[in-house]
């Protein structure tokens, strides 16, 4: 009889399971959550399902993130060269024989679905790189960043073929955020920023001679060109090329210190705004909320940039260090780019906005990538389950 009474509860049994969560880190996911439903209500409110679907991609993301939250870092650890050898295998077949839409090869069609190789590069690439400093810790020579330039350099050049400058973008500074965070020196490092600084000096001063028509640009693709020369100047081509970034800061300037109010912004539900759910969200997202609203979002992401730096700070193990530091400049990256591109500061290149933007399969790499950044900051508050590296 005692037996009986002595069994756990439900709630006994799942309570333990969000034992180690980072409170301030889920605190900032609720509130970034609420501002992307809010804005999600309002601007695809004529676009069917869009606010029930976002909707469920949150609560999915938010299972995955449960999910691998559970699975210690050394665990993780083991999945590295799996996940990075599919992933740049199935890269190789859309270059071989993938779907072509709208003019570039990004999917693969497997049974009744298709899927995006590249989006699995977005947690494999810091996985496989924070794998081979772990195995090489307390050995580092400059050879071993030569080899994990190389394995950042093959998906990266994969993805930059099919075009998708965006996915590229993504994984390319999730894979040098782990490469710094390494410890590479600051000589190597600073003479390609210099150099990037003085490539777009010289772009923004000789503007017109570059852009003129009929002047190609080698590497890049005409549309990549393109986009670059219509960031210089958008009434280039108003009507055309230009009109998203036009309409974006009309939309951001148009919402004032306070914004027009929630379902009230004129430029997104008189259709002004192309993508108004998806890439040009934040546009949206401004003119119903203002400044203000801005600040608020920009605050949240910036705190949990820090909060994550501050769980890489505190990891147990160089592996948990690079994971944590590289998740953290992977969010880092999609809001700056995103607020760039829309703001009109940087290139148009189709990066979602976290947990604002419309996409199921964005946020479900960025739940598994939040998954990954809580299992280091339980790991950190649960020493002594900790198991021993395995390579």
């Amino acid at each position: 009889m005692s037996a009986v009474f002595d069994k756990p509860s439900l709630a006994q049994r799942i309570l333990p399971l969000f034992r180690g969560f980072d409170g301030p880190l889920v605190f900032l996911i609720l509130l970034l959550a609420g501002a992307g439903l809010l804005a999600m209500y309002s601007s695809g409110y004529d676009h069917g399902t869009r606010f029930v679907d976002h909707g469920r991609n949150m609560v999915i993301a938010a299972a995955i993130l449960f999910v691998v939250a559970q699975v210690p870092p050394q665990r993780l650890m083991t999945l590295a060269v799996p996940l990075y050898t599919l992933g740049v295998a199935l890269l190789v077949a859309v270059a071989l024989f993938g779907i072509t839409k709208k003019g570039a090869t990004r999917w693969l069609s497997v049974g009744v679905t298709q899927v995006q190789p590249s989006e699995l590069l977005k947690i494999a690439m810091p996985l496989m790189l924070a794998w081979w400093f772990q195995k090489r810790e307390g050995q580092l020579r400059p050879l071993d960043f030569v080899v994990a330039g190389g394995l950042l350099v093959v998906p990266v050049g994969l993805i930059m073929k099919q075009p998708d400058l965006g996915t590229s973008l993504l994984v390319l500074a999730a894979g040098l955020s782990v490469i710094f965070f390494a410890g590479l020196s600051w000589r190597l490092v600073l003479p390609p920023v210099v150099l990037g600084a003085i490539g777009i000096a010289l772009i923004v001063g000789f503007e017109p001679q570059l852009c003129a028509d009929g002047v190609r640009w080698p590497v890049l693709h005409d549309y990549q060109q393109q986009r670059i020369c219509t960031l210089l100047d958008p009434t280039r081509d108003p009507l055309g090329k230009g009109f998203h970034i036009i309409q974006g800061m009309i939309a951001i300037g148009s919402g004032g210190l306070w914004g027009k109010g929630f379902m009230a912004g004129t430029q997104t539900h008189l259709e002004f705004i192309p993508e108004r759910t998806t890439d040009f969200i934040f546009a949206a997202y401004s003119e119903e909320f203002g400044l203000a609203g801005n600040l608020f979002i920009i605050v949240c992401f910036l705190l949990m940039v820090w909060r994550g730096l501050a769980i890489a700070v505190g990891a147990g193990t160089l592996f948990g260090r690079l994971m944590a530091g590289a998740v953290s400049m992977i969010f880092f990256t999609y809001a700056f780019v995103n607020m760039g591109m829309v703001s009109g500061i940087l290139p148009v290149v189709g990066v979602p906005l976290p947990f604002i933007s419309y996409g199921g399969t964005a946020m479900v790499t960025l739940g598994l990538a939040l998954g990954v950044l809580m299992s280091v900051a339980r790991a950190q508050r649960q020493p002594t389950q900790e198991a021993k590296p395995t390579f």
